[in-house]
């Protein structure tokens, strides 16, 4: 349930066009509606009140003068209802009180009773209404007595009005009750609708800037490394710069292919996730003869007999685990020789570690974001395994990650 606009706003209670002012003691400003029945009540208090009046007037015995208070009390209690929204106890009480000696008040004290019971908890209601009972059906028809009626007839109906007036009254109250609760449910759901769709892209665009770091950082770190040869080596000979313009080429065609799956999918989330090849286990071969190709010195142990029964996910990511810890090596320590080590059993886990001797030489300056060793943490971590990683004492760098492997 939204808010109702402008156009709609002044048919409404002003407690329920104005959420923003919750509670029973707020003082919204008042509606095109709610002076409406201001001004009903006051002329339904107003028209009780004379009928009383004339009731009195035909009484044998009835003073004028006796008369002409009761009619002037009855007139300030008429005006006092005007003050029913702001102090509905207040007026409940000495409405209450000016009743039992001026029966013409009786019409303004049941407005008031009415006011209360819609703008007042339970708790005050019942005690007004108590009180009110008791002085209506006990002392009033003793102090104001109706010749024409019996005590008990005076003392019934008065409470059965009394107690539908309140009843009418609390029914009210609880509809605009129920009316804010959907409000402010509606609202509710639409903020943690719009959280839960804030999360969710946050989520996607995470899942988004780790795929694309782990599928092109691979390839765009051997194009800067060989473009970085072909620049500080201007004179190398021309195997030498076919080899490393060949490898360039076909890194800049793998990237493209990679980003052209990562954006079709981006396009189409709903198709093509499932048949866009992913790398396993069993592709680390591939990933090592790749990074052999282009100048780098890995050694590869596998110790897993069958890659195929590896679940397809806990090879995807110890693939790229891999795949990254060889780009971190390729990028801080060119030249070194890489250990690739790669053990596990079903139920024991499946471990992937990555080594590389400290750099023989001068380590040149490959831009990167920092952020690899991070994302292999966090994507280890979401798998339900752990990762460390950190250099020896003998300045080498050791990545070693640690996967389920379910039996």
């Amino acid at each position: 349930m939204t808010r109702a606009g402008p156009e709609f706003r002044w048919l409404l209670p002003s407690a329920v066009a104005d959420p923003e002012l919750p509670g029973d003691r707020a003082r919204p400003r008042r509606t095109v509606r709610d002076w409406a029945v201001d001004l009903c009540a006051f002329l339904a208090a107003a028209l009780i009140g004379m009928l009383t009046a004339d009731a009195l007037d035909k009484t044998p015995g009835y003073s004028d003068t006796l008369l002409l208070l009761d009619q002037l009390v009855g007139a300030a209690a008429c005006c006092a209802v005007w003050l029913r929204r702001r102090r509905p106890v207040a007026l409940a009480v000495a409405l209450a009180a000016v009743s039992l000696v001026a029966p013409v008040a009786t019409g303004a004290f049941l407005v008031a009773l009415f006011s209360l019971a819609v703008h007042r908890p339970f708790k005050p209601v019942v005690l007004v209404v108590g009180a009110g009972a008791v002085l209506s059906s006990v002392f009033q028809p003793v102090l104001r007595p109706d010749p024409t009626t019996s005590w008990l007839t005076n003392a019934v109906v008065g409470t059965v009005l009394i107690l539908l007036v309140t009843g009418w009254g609390m029914l009210v109250r609880s509809r605009r009750q129920l009316v804010v609760a959907l409000r402010e449910r509606a609202a509710r759901a639409e903020a943690e609708a719009v959280l839960r769709a804030e999360n969710a892209q946050r989520l996607a665009r995470e899942a988004i800037a780790r795929e694309m770091h782990d599928v092109l950082a691979h390839r765009l770190t051997l194009l800067s490394v060989h473009a970085g040869a072909l620049e500080f080596r201007p004179g190398a000979p021309p195997a030498e710069v076919a080899r490393a313009a060949g490898v360039i080429r076909d890194s800049a065609h793998e990237a493209l292919q990679d980003l052209r799956q990562i954006i079709g999918v981006l396009r189409s989330p709903g198709e093509g996730a499932d048949d866009r090849p992913q790398p396993t286990l069993a592709t680390l071969d591939a990933l090592v003869a790749e990074s052999r190709e282009a100048g780098m010195k890995v050694v590869l142990d596998s110790r897993v007999a069958d890659t195929s029964g590896v679940p397809a996910a806990t090879g995807r990511n110890a693939y790229r685990i891999a795949q990254e810890a060889l780009t971190n090596a390729r990028k801080h320590a060119p030249g070194a020789e890489v250990t690739v080590t790669v053990t596990g059993h079903p139920g024991q886990g499946l471990t992937v570690e990555v080594r590389n001797p400290a750099p023989p030489g001068p380590v040149p300056e490959v831009p990167g974001s920092g952020q690899g060793l991070i994302g292999l943490t966090e994507r280890a971590t979401l798998a339900g395994g752990r990762l460390r990683h950190g250099p020896g004492p003998d300045g080498s760098f050791t990545v070693a990650a640690w996967l389920p492997w379910p039996s």
